[in-house]
């Protein structure tokens, strides 16, 4: 064995003897397995209209676009969605990118220079902590929705060029909301735009499922709402709603939009589809209201400890590693699929069982997740 390979070796020994190895787990819906952690919160990734949607595009366009937008990957479906995520998202334009990562990296590398301040949430997703680290502006990391440290934060960069605040709508790990009235508040005092990832929010928040400014009323507040086609939208890429001179912008200088092949036509077609069922189906989002809080209640019942929320994403703390991972197992041997997250995903001390609900979980699917949470609480000791 040479020395490269041996270091790769001994780097994933010392992370499996703390527990904190990962490794790939395939989860398909003929196993006999209820999935509380999926992001597919309404259910749309295997409804039937998204499936029909997909095929059409196949039939028409092919299986993939050959190239990327600026070449000749850029299809009349493509400036179609984008026209009707910027309607949804109540803005000028907006610029699809292949995942939901690279739009983070592209925005936020391409916007901010040198002489820039970035304002980045402590608990933001990893694409937005590397879109940060890409560019070369500074960047100052504020406490978990603490307002009062942002506005110091804010304070110290008072001549810096442009200055931005990133914040996820919905934190991923947490499910808690930003608090979107205290950031735009700032941003209009100090100068700065706001930008929210509403990754895990579209399709959740908001009377129309728009988002987290949508459920705030601060849609006009907002200069940069990113977010995903993966989750509640049920296909897959990447977008941020803006005005044209920032989309403009980012079509010549985000590098993971210029040199990324685009989004097949079957996507495309399956992401367009999903927002408009998400506009014409209110109804879903009420049931993944009713079965949040419905999971939420009968866990805190139980005795867990939850962080608090009002979102389909619930945080069920273990706090070691490795009895996370015993906790993910033994509930998998009752058939539910909730996986643990471990450091360096939360922190230390934080591990914990990470349960998303979706619109389609009927009554007995939660039931059962209920009584093999407590089933399993109890044979492990982290609840009474």
């Amino acid at each position: 064995m040479d020395t490269f390979e041996a270091a790769l070796k001994d780097a994933l020994g010392e992370t499996e003897a703390k527990g904190l190895l990962r490794t790939l787990r395939v989860v398909e819906e003929n196993q006999n397995i209820h999935v509380f952690s999926t992001n597919n919160y309404l259910g749309l990734a295997t409804d039937q209209k998204m499936k029909e949607a997909a095929a059409q595009a196949i039939q028409r366009y092919g299986t993939g676009s050959g190239g990327s937008r600026l070449t000749t990957g850029n299809f009349t479906l493509h400036e179609q969605l984008e026209k009707k995520i910027a309607s949804f998202k109540r803005k000028e334009d907006a610029i699809v990118f292949s995942s939901g990562y690279l739009a983070n990296l592209g925005i936020i590398s391409a916007l901010m220079r040198e002489g820039d301040a970035i304002f980045s949430d402590a608990l933001n997703h990893a694409s937005i902590i590397d879109g940060c680290r890409l560019s070369k502006a500074q960047t100052f990391i504020y406490q978990h929705a603490n307002m009062q440290d942002l506005e110091e934060k804010l304070q110290q960069a008072v001549q810096h060029k442009k200055k931005l605040i990133v914040t996820d709508g919905i934190f991923s790990m947490d499910g808690t909301i930003a608090p979107l009235p205290e950031i735009v508040e700032l941003a209009e005092r100090y100068g700065a735009w706001v930008m929210v990832d509403d990754a895990h929010a579209t399709g959740v928040l908001g009377a129309t499922g728009a988002g987290t400014a949508e459920h705030f009323g601060l849609s006009d507040k907002v200069q940069l709402t990113m977010g995903t086609l993966s989750k509640a939208i049920g296909a897959e890429g990447g977008y941020v709603a803006a005005a044209a001179s920032v989309t403009n912008y980012l079509r010549n200088y985000a590098r993971s939009f210029i040199f990324q092949t685009s989004l097949s036509p079957s996507v495309v077609a399956a992401a367009m589809k999903g927002i408009e069922l998400i506009q014409l189906e209110p109804e879903r989002r009420q049931t993944l209201r009713e079965n949040a809080t419905y999971i939420r209640s009968g866990l805190q019942q139980c005795g867990f400890t939850l962080i608090e929320g009002n979102t389909p994403i619930i945080a069920v703390i273990i706090g070691d590693a490795k009895q996370a991972v015993r906790f993910s197992r033994l509930l998998e041997e009752e058939g539910i699929f909730a996986p643990a997250i471990r450091p360096p995903t939360v922190a230390e001390g934080s591990s914990r069982i990470r349960v998303t609900v979706m619109a389609t979980h009927t009554v007995f699917e939660i039931e059962k997740a209920l009584a093999s949470f407590k089933k399993v609480g109890k044979e492990i000791g982290i609840i009474g």
